[in-house]
C-alpha cells in the first residue's frame, strides 16, 4: 500500500512544515472563537474566520504530500493540545494531571504516525528504485 499518491514521494518534509503551520492557525481559530462571544464582537470574529481559512488552506497544502488520515489526525492532535495549553494562559483554564497525560498520549500517537509515514515513504522509494533497475522483458 502506498503512503502517498504518485508524485508525492520526497516532498514529505515540506508537507509536515505546512501541517505545523496549519496547526498554529487551528489553535488561533479555536482560541479566537471563544473571544467572539457568539460572533457578536467584530475583531475576534474576523480573526476567527481568517484563522479558520488559513488553517484549511495550509492543511490542503500539507495533504499534497501527507496521507489525509495521518495529516488530519496529527493536525487535529496538535490543534487540540495547543488549544488546551494556550487556553491555560489566555483564559486561565486549569491544567490537570489528566490533561497532561492526554497530551503525552496524543503527542505519542502523532509522533508514531509521523514515523510510520516516513518509514512507508522510504519503503516506497526503495521499491521504486528496485523496480527501475529490473530488465525490461
Amino acid at each position: 500500500m502506498s503512503t502517498a499518491p504518485s508524485g508525492r514521494v520526497g516532498t514529505g518534509n515540506r508537507g509536515w512544515a505546512w501541517l505545523l503551520f496549519s496547526s498554529l492557525f487551528e489553535i488561533t481559530f479555536a482560541l479566537s472563537t471563544e473571544a467572539t462571544h457568539g460572533f457578536t464582537r467584530p475583531g475576534p470574529s474576523l480573526l476567527t474566520v481568517a484563522a479558520l481559512s488559513g488553517s484549511i488552506v495550509t492543511l490542503s497544502q500539507a495533504l499534497k504530500s501527507i496521507d489525509v488520515g495521518v495529516g488530519y489526525t496529527v493536525w487535529s492532535g496538535i490543534g487540540g493540545v495547543g488549544t488546551v495549553v494556550f487556553s491555560v494562559f489566555v483564559y486561565d483554564e486549569p491544567l490537570t494531571g489528566w490533561k497532561v497525560l492526554a497530551f503525552v498520549l496524543i503527542i505519542g500517537g502523532a509522533a508514531t504516525l509521523h514515523i510510520s509515514d516516513k518509514l512507508a515513504a522510504r519503503k516506497e522509494a526503495a521499491q521504486c528504485d528496485t523496480d527501475s533497475h529490473r530488465p525490461v522483458a
